[in-house]
C-alpha cells in the first residue's frame, strides 16, 4: 500500500487554510464553518434526518482539517432528537499531524472540547482504516487514510449521506471521477441524499448516470450554486435479530460479546470452564504489537491494524474504569543475527511508518530501551506494551451486565438449527441456551460441532514460563526473539512461548521450561532468572495464520468459486484460528463482525475482510500449520 504523505498546515493572507500541494484552499474564505453548515449539513436535510434513528451513517471523500466532521459531530449533540449512534467515514490522501489538526482551530473555541477528545485518539499517520469510538462510543469516525478511489472501494457500508468536499475538479479531478461516484452509489443506502459545493458539469453528469437524482440550489458566498441529490435505487436492509448466542468466554468470545452488547444486543455466553479466560486466553501476560513486512502484505496491514485498534481498545476501556491490566511500556523485537538486521532495516526504509509506529534501533540504544545489555538491535514499537489477557476478557463482559447472561460449567456438544434460532445443547442433549444468531469463539473446539467441521483450526499447544529473576532485575519493555519476555507483572515475568502442532500433553514439562529459558538467555544475555511455575495452553492455529472470521459456511453444497457463492449457515459465524495473536485481532476482528452483523461501516478493508472469511478454506484446501514459534 503506498505511502502516506502528511499535509503541511499553512495559511493565505486572510486566513484561510491552504493547501500547498494541491494550490487550493481548505474550505470557503467567507467562513469554513458557515459552509459546513449551509453545503454539507442542510445540502443533506440535517439533522432532521437523523432523528429517531438508530443509526445514520455519513460518507465524506476529504476529510481535510475535519471541520464538517466537528460541525456535524456539534449538531449532533445539540440535538435532543439525534440518531442512536452517528458513523462517519471520510477519506484523506493526506493527513494533518494532531498537532496540526489542532493548532488549525485554534480560533473556534466553540469546538474545543470536541478538538482535544479528536487529537487525543487521533492514530498515527499509517495507510488504511482507523477507527476512533468518540462521545461515549456513540460517534464512530472511521478514517480512511489513502487515496479515496481506491480506499471507498474497499469499503462496505450503507451511507445516509454524501459530503462531497474533495480540492476542486481542476486541481483533483480523481475525487471526482467516475469511478468514485460508482462507489457512492454502491454504498448508498434507499433514499440516501449528497451535496456538495461543486456543480461541475461532468460531476453531475456522473450523479445522475449512477443513480442520484441531482439539482441545483442557492449557494454558499462567493460560489453562486451548490448542488444536492438524492439516490433514487438501493437495496433492502437485512433484519438485524440483535440477540446473539456466543460460545466460548475467551478472547475471540468476549470481544465480540463486547461490541455486541455496545450496540445493545442481548448476549448468551457458554463456557465448558468456570469462568473466562480459563483455556488459550488465561496467560499471565502477552504481546500486542504489529508484524511488518518489506511489501506490506495481509499479515503486516492486518496486525499493525488490529495493534493499533487493539490499543484504543485498551485505553477505552481504561477510561471506563474497567479492571484491565496493561502497558504501553513498547515492544522491541531483536533480529536474530545481522543478516535479520539488514532485513528489518529494509522493511523499516520501505514502510516508512511514523517512528512513533516502527523504526529500527542498533544495539545500544535497544540496550538503553530494555535496560539491559543486549547482543543486537532491532524493531522498536513504542506504542506497542503488554496486556493480561484475563483482565482483559473480565473487562470486555464487565462493561454491560444487564443485558449479559452466562452459562459457566456448560459444555456445548451440539448445535441445533430450527430455523429461526440457534439452540445449545450439552452432551446429554439439554438446552443450555438458544438465540437467533450463533458465534462459534471457542477455540479448537470449533471442529467438534458438526457446523464447524469445514473450519480447518488445529489445536497448538504452547507452555509459557513463570520467572522470577534473582537478582531483583526485570526488563524494562516487552523483548522479543523468537519467543519473548514480560516485564515484570506482580513480581513474575512471562516468558515463552513453546509451539507444538498435534501435542495434547496438558502438563508443564521441564525441557520446554528450558526451552524458555534458551529463548531469554537469547534475549536478555546473563540474565539471571529461576522459573517458579507456568501454564500450559491448546491455541486455535490455522493454516495460513491469519484470523478466521465471518459467516460460517456449508461445504456441503456447492458454489463457483468464489467466496460471495459459497453457501453459509443460517445467521452462524466464526471468530477463531488466533494463533499466537488473540491479543493483536481479537478487538478489532469483533468490532469487525459487530459491524458486518449490524449492517454498519466496516472498519477494515474487504479485501483483508475477505483473506479471514472462513469460507477461503472451501475455495482452496489448506494445508498444516507450521510448528515454528510464533514471537
Amino acid at each position: 500500500m503506498p505511502r502516506l504523505s502528511p499535509a503541511r498546515l499553512s495559511f493565505r493572507d486572510d486566513g484561510t487554510p491552504w493547501s500547498e500541494a494541491y494550490q487550493d484552499i481548505y474550505h470557503s474564505s467567507a467562513g469554513g464553518l458557515e459552509q459546513a453548515q449551509r453545503v454539507f449539513l442542510e445540502g443533506n436535510a440535517l439533522p432532521a434526518r437523523w432523528q429517531g434513528r438508530e443509526t445514520f451513517t455519513i460518507v465524506e471523500t476529504g476529510f481535510g482539517l475535519g471541520l464538517n466532521f466537528l460541525v456535524t459531530w456539534a449538531a449532533w449533540r445539540d440535538d435532543a432528537s439525534r440518531c442512536e449512534r452517528l458513523h462517519y467515514v471520510s477519506a484523506e490522501l493526506h493527513p494533518f499531524t494532531a498537532t496540526d489538526l489542532a493548532a488549525a482551530h485554534d480560533a473556534s473555541p466553540q469546538f474545543a472540547p470536541l478538538i482535544a477528545e479528536l487529537t487525543s485518539h487521533w492514530p498515527s499517520l499509517v495507510p488504511g482504516f482507523h477507527r476512533l469510538h468518540l462521545d461515549g462510543g456513540r460517534v464512530i469516525l472511521t478514517l480512511l487514510f489513502g487515496d479515496a478511489c481506491t480506499l471507498l472501494a474497499q469499503l462496505d457500508a450503507r451511507a445516509d449521506a454524501f459530503y462531497l468536499d474533495g480540492f476542486a475538479p481542476r486541481v483533483n479531478p480523481a475525487m471526482w471521477s467516475e469511478a468514485l461516484i460508482g462507489d457512492l452509489a454502491r454504498l448508498a443506502a434507499p433514499d440516501a441524499t449528497l451535496a456538495t459545493w461543486s456543480v461541475h458539469g461532468a460531476t453531475r453528469r456522473a450523479l445522475q448516470q449512477a443513480g442520484f437524482d441531482c439539482d441545483r440550489r442557492r449557494g454558499f458566498a462567493a460560489k453562486s450554486q451548490m448542488l444536492v441529490g438524492r439516490f433514487t435505487r438501493g437495496r433492502t436492509p437485512p433484519q438485524t435479530h440483535r440477540h446473539a448466542l456466543v460460545i466460548g468466554a475467551g478472547l475471540a468470545g468476549s470481544a465480540i460479546a463486547h461490541r455486541l452488547l455496545d450496540r445493545g444486543w442481548r448476549v448468551a455466553l457458554i463456557d465448558a470452564a468456570d469462568g473466562p479466560a480459563q483455556g488459550a486466553s488465561g496467560n499471565h501476560a502477552g504481546v500486542l504489537r504489529a508484524l511488518p513486512s518489506r511489501d506490506d502484505n495481509r499479515m503486516s496491514r492486518i496486525t499493525r491494524a488490529g495493534a493499533l485498534y487493539g490499543m484504543h481498545h485498551m485505553r477505552r476501556l481504561s477510561m471506563a474504569g474497567l479492571p484491565v491490566r496493561w502497558a504501553a511500556c513498547g515492544v522491541l523485537h531483536l533480529a536474530r543475527d545481522d543478516k535479520q538486521a539488514a532485513r528489518q532495516r529494509e522493511v523499516v526504509a520501505a514502510l516508512d511508518d511514523p517512528a512513533e509506529v516502527l523504526r529500527f534501533v542498533e544495539r545500544d540504544e535497544a540496550s538503553r530501551i530494555a535496560g539491559w545489555p543486549l547482543a543486537i538491535g532491532g524493531w522498536w514499537f513504542p506504542a506497542g506494551g503488554w496486556v493480561n489477557p484475563p483482565s482483559l476478557c473480565a473487562a470486555n463482559l464487565a462493561a454491560w451486565p444487564k443485558r449479559l447472561r452466562t452459562h459457566y460449567g456448560r459444555e456445548v456438544a451440539a448445535l441445533e438449527d430450527t430455523g429461526s434460532e440457534w439452540v445449545a445443547r450439552d452432551a446429554d442433549g439439554w438446552e443450555v441456551a438458544r438465540a437467533p444468531v450463533a458465534i462459534l469463539a471457542n477455540g479448537t473446539a470449533i471442529s467438534r460441532l458438526s457446523q464447524g467441521a469445514a473450519i480447518p483450526v488445529v489445536a497448538a499447544r504452547g507452555q509459557v514460563s513463570h520467572v522470577r529473576a534473582r537478582n531483583g532485575k526485570t526488563a524494562e519493555v516487552v523483548v522479543c526473539r523468537g519467543g519473548y519476555v514480560s516485564p515484570a507483572i506482580d513480581g513474575l515475568m512471562a516468558a515463552g512461548a513453546t509451539f507444538s502442532v498435534d501435542d495434547d500433553d496438558a502438563t508443564l514439562r521441564e525441557a520446554d521450561h528450558a526451552e524458555n529459558l534458551a529463548k531469554l538467555a537469547t534475549m536478555l544475555p546473563g540474565f539471571d532468572a529461576e522459573i517458579v511455575g507456568g501454564r500450559v495452553g491448546f491455541r486455535p492455529a490455522s493454516p495460513d495464520r491469519l484470523p478466521i472470521v465471518g459467516a460460517v459456511p456449508d461445504a456441503a453444497r456447492p458454489h463457483h468459486g468464489t467466496l460471495a457463492t459459497v453457501a453459509r449457515h443460517r445467521d452462524l459465524y466464526a471468530v477463531s484460528g488466533f494463533g499466537a495473536r488473540g491479543l493483536v485481532w481479537s478487538a478489532l476482528v469483533a468490532e469487525m463482525l459487530a459491524s458486518q452483523l449490524n449492517d454498519e461501516p466496516s472498519p477494515m478493508e474487504r479485501e483483508l475482510r475477505d483473506a479471514m472469511d472462513p469460507a477461503r478454506y472451501v475455495l482452496r484446501p489448506p494445508g498444516r500449520p507450521g510448528t515454528r514459534a510464533e514471537d
